[in-house]
């Protein structure tokens, strides 16, 4: 594959998850005409695929790789005991899923109800995720979520960015669903790498208004923001390689052993 292939499946989000854009742009530093400014440019909100090639550039590919692998089993033996009762999800997070799986192996009981995420659907790629790997799984539309959230015992997110105040930026309805989390007293918990922490400001990619309408008549205004900010005042945890920690600790933690971000 090229490096304007790479670019154009980042783009077009046939590549997702932060976690998964940031393994294509570590592979991607090795090939022909690779433009670090050029692959940032295509997801303004995702600091883990900046560091990523960062750390590629100074350590090589396979140990940048290897920290996804080695972080994911830290978070997945952190964290598989809070996976239990229905679980809520939203969108596709290769951290959350693979949580998830884990969870089945070490033979915990759950089902997911996970949403469809509009206007690109990537919800579908975690209930294809969760029903291959034998957990119970069922799809709901976005707006569904307030009458599932209410019979959740827990909700699991990713992360495409977490902020100096412990804030945490991720897919569009994030802190909606955790607000009605919180008021319902449903535990919210991010998964994630520390990777995805931003000492600087976070632009919030905003995406072509045809995803949502290709046909937008006359005299409509619209708008497709990708990504939105959740409170972290919402937030019960944080599970990453550090342990399960509230976001201020999380942040204290990724300050002291990642001083290179």
């Amino acid at each position: 594959m090229s490096f304007k292939q790479v670019c154009k499946r980042i783009k077009d989000l046939k590549i997702q998850s932060a976690r998964g854009v940031a393994e294509a742009g570590i592979k991607a530093t090795k090939l022909k005409g690779f433009s670090k400014k050029k692959i940032l440019n295509l997801r303004p909100t995702e600091p883990t695929l900046k560091h990523g090639i960062e750390y590629a550039e100074r350590y090589g590919i396979e140990k940048a790789i290897h920290y996804f692998n080695e972080t994911q089993d830290r978070i997945n033996k952190f964290g598989y005991k809070k996976v239990k009762g229905v679980v809520f999800t939203h969108c596709h997070s290769t951290t959350v899923v693979n949580l998830l799986k884990y969870a089945k192996k070490r033979g915990q009981k759950f089902e997911v109800f996970n949403t469809e995420t509009r206007p690109m659907y990537q919800g579908r790629k975690t209930s294809k995720e969760l029903a291959r790997a034998g957990i119970k799984v069922t799809e709901i539309v976005d707006a569904a979520a307030g009458s599932i959230l209410d019979k959740a015992d827990v909700m699991f997110l990713g992360a495409d960015a977490i902020l100096k105040n412990g804030d945490v930026i991720n897919k569009i309805g994030s802190n909606m669903f955790s607000e009605i989390a919180y008021t319902d007293k449903v535990p919210v918990y991010i998964v994630t790498q520390g990777w995805k922490f931003s000492n600087r400001p976070v632009k919030i990619e905003e995406r072509e208004r045809e995803e949502v309408w290709k046909k937008i008549p006359k005299g409509v205004k619209l708008k497709n923001p990708a990504f939105e900010i959740i409170n972290s005042k919402f937030i019960n945890g944080i599970i990453s390689e550090f342990g399960i920690l509230k976001p201020n600790v999380f942040v204290k933690k990724v300050k002291a052993n990642y001083k290179w971000i």
